[in-house]
């Protein structure tokens, strides 16, 4: 706790974060504030539930001091950015974000809270930098849900794709190496997403839907299950075969054509040459 402890005003909240932390680690059957609680030898889970809802302490401060741990031993320029949402169901109607709503924690829809991530996946391991709420607009169109909830004053709605940006904007301010941003077909599919990648020249490999709409030459845009199940692709592209239920986008900086297509589990990148 060394390297955040600063980022905690008060000594008892600090070491309740260690407890925490501890626990998460433990490989616990079931992760929640009873069972982090019980392996930190508490008799209640109200510790717990007062760090995590209303002690002060830095959480983004805390987010970046532990990017830049996860640099320091995983740091690699060759390393992936993969931005990911997942779901914890919920019961109630009080937790921050909460709704009906699809999660792949549950593979259908369920009362669940839901966060995108940004995941560092390099040579030396992987773990996560970044994180960012999903409130839906149930949430954010009402004040005063929010102000009970401790969600900050005039905060607005933001997509699944608009949070991934913000954390991918964060990691190239903070400097983060990288060499590509990976996703599936949530972020394949917006193009505002798409476009910001390519204005900024960062590699990117995202999935698309099989009914995305994709450029083909000179002719009418095509369905990408369409475009991937054509000829094998010219002798500027490389792949491997894979199954076919979904297609990927992917640029590499300096490259052409901008977008090319092919079938999941594919690799493809065209060569810059």
């Amino acid at each position: 706790m060394t390297r955040v402890g600063s980022r905690f005003r008060r000594v008892e909240p600090r070491r309740r974060a260690r407890a925490f932390a501890l626990g998460l680690l433990a490989e616990l059957p079931r992760v929640n504030c009873w069972t982090v609680a019980e392996h930190a030898g508490d008799s209640s889970p109200d510790g717990m539930q007062h760090l995590l809802a209303r002690a002060k302490w830095d959480a983004d401060g805390v987010r970046d001091d532990v990017r830049g741990y996860v640099l320091e031993h995983l740091g690699d320029p060759g390393a992936v950015l993969v931005v990911d949402e997942t779901g914890d169901l919920k019961k109630g109607t009080a937790t921050a974000g909460v709704q009906r709503q699809y999660t792949g924690t549950a593979g259908r829809i369920e009362n669940a809270q839901v966060a995108v991530y940004l995941g560092y996946s390099a040579p030396a391991g992987h773990a996560l930098i970044d994180r960012e709420l999903y409130l839906p607009k149930s949430w954010t169109g009402d004040p005063e849900r929010c102000a009970a909830a401790g969600i900050p004053e005039n905060t607005a709605f933001a997509t699944k794709p608009q949070l991934a940006r913000r954390m991918i904007e964060r990691a190239v301010a903070a400097g983060v190496a990288f060499g590509w941003v990976a996703g599936d077909e949530v972020y394949g599919d917006n193009g505002p997403l798409r476009a910001w990648l390519e204005e900024r020249d960062i590699a990117h490999v995202l999935a698309v839907a099989c009914h995305h709409r994709v450029p083909a030459g000179a002719g009418p845009a095509l369905r990408a299950d369409e475009l991937a199940a054509r000829p094998r692709p010219p002798s500027g592209m490389r792949s491997a075969p894979g199954d076919c239920h979904a297609a990927h986008s992917c640029r590499r900086p300096g490259s052409w054509p901008p977008t090319s297509v092919s079938p999941a589990g594919w690799w493809s990148r065209p060569t810059s040459s």
